[in-house]
C-alpha cells in the first residue's frame, strides 16, 4: 500500500548559481554583470525548448530584483503596453510568441531603452534572422549580443542529476542516472523532474531507489505526457 505523504522538500528556485553552465559559461558571466549593474545592453539567447533559457531569465531577474527594477515575463502574457521605469531590467521568455500588439510594444521599449537605461534579456527558438517578427523588431534583436545555448554533455548531466538528487536528500546509485541519461528525454529539466518524481514514490511507497521503480515512474509519466486531451 503506498502511504500519501505531504512534499516538505522546497522545489529549487532558479539561479545563476544553480544552473549548469557547460559551454555556456561566457554567457552565464554576461548575465551575472548585467544583474548587477545599470546600464543600456541587450542580450538575446536562443535554442530548443529544455536548454535552460527561461531558467536563465527568471534567474537574472532575481538576481536584479536587489539593486533595480526587475520583471521577468512569458511573451505570450505581453500586451499592447509595456511598463518600464528607468533603469529597469525586463526579461522576456520566448518572444516568438509576442502577439502583433506586443510587437509594436517590444519595438517601442528597444527604442526607448539606451536612453532609459534599459536592460533587455531576451530567449527565442531560433536566430532572430529566423523569428516570424516584424522585420523591425527582428532587426532591433539582431543588433544585440547575441548567445546560442549549448546543449550539455552526458558528462555534464549526469554530474547536474546527481547534485540535484543529493540536494534533494535522495541516494541515487550511479546506474540509475546512467539509464535515465540512456532512456529518459534529452532535456535536464525532464531528466531532474524524473528524479523529483522517484523521490516522491520512494516516499509514498516507502521502498528504495532502485532500477524497478525508476522505469515503474518513466513509464508512468510517458503515459501521462501521452494522454489524450479531452476534445
Amino acid at each position: 500500500m503506498s502511504q500519501l505523504l505531504l512534499d516538505l522538500k522546497p522545489e529549487q528556485l532558479p539561479t545563476l548559481d544553480n544552473f549548469v553552465a557547460g559551454a555556456n559559461t561566457e554567457l552565464l558571466g554576461r548575465l551575472h554583470d548585467l544583474a548587477d549593474r545599470e546600464s543600456y545592453e541587450a542580450v538575446y539567447l536562443w535554442g530548443p525548448e529544455g536548454c535552460g533559457k527561461s531558467h536563465l531569465l527568471a534567474a537574472t531577474v532575481a538576481a536584479a530584483a536587489g539593486h533595480r527594477p526587475a520583471s521577468f515575463v512569458a511573451a505570450a502574457d505581453v500586451g499592447a503596453e509595456i511598463a518600464t521605469p528607468t533603469s529597469m531590467l525586463l526579461a522576456i521568455d520566448d518572444v516568438q510568441h509576442l502577439n502583433d500588439g506586443a510587437q509594436v510594444a517590444l519595438f517601442r521599449v528597444f527604442n526607448a531603452a539606451r536612453l532609459a537605461g534599459l536592460t533587455l534579456v531576451l530567449s527565442g527558438d531560433e536566430p532572430p534572422a529566423r523569428l516570424k517578427l516584424r522585420e523591425d523588431l527582428r532587426t532591433r534583436i539582431g543588433q544585440a549580443m547575441i548567445y546560442e545555448m549549448k546543449p550539455l554533455s552526458d558528462e555534464e548531466k549526469s554530474a547536474a542529476l546527481t547534485r540535484h538528487a543529493l540536494l534533494r536528500g535522495m541516494k541515487v546509485d550511479p546506474s540509475l542516472v546512467r539509464y535515465l541519461l540512456s532512456h529518459g528525454r534529452r532535456d535536464l529539466p525532464s531528466l531532474m523532474a524524473v528524479l523529483d518524481n522517484l523521490d516522491r514514490a520512494t516516499l509514498e511507497q516507502q521502498r528504495p531507489a532502485t532500477l524497478p521503480l525508476l522505469k515503474e515512474v518513466m513509464q508512468l509519466q510517458f503515459e501521462e505526457d501521452h494522454e489524450p486531451r479531452p476534445v
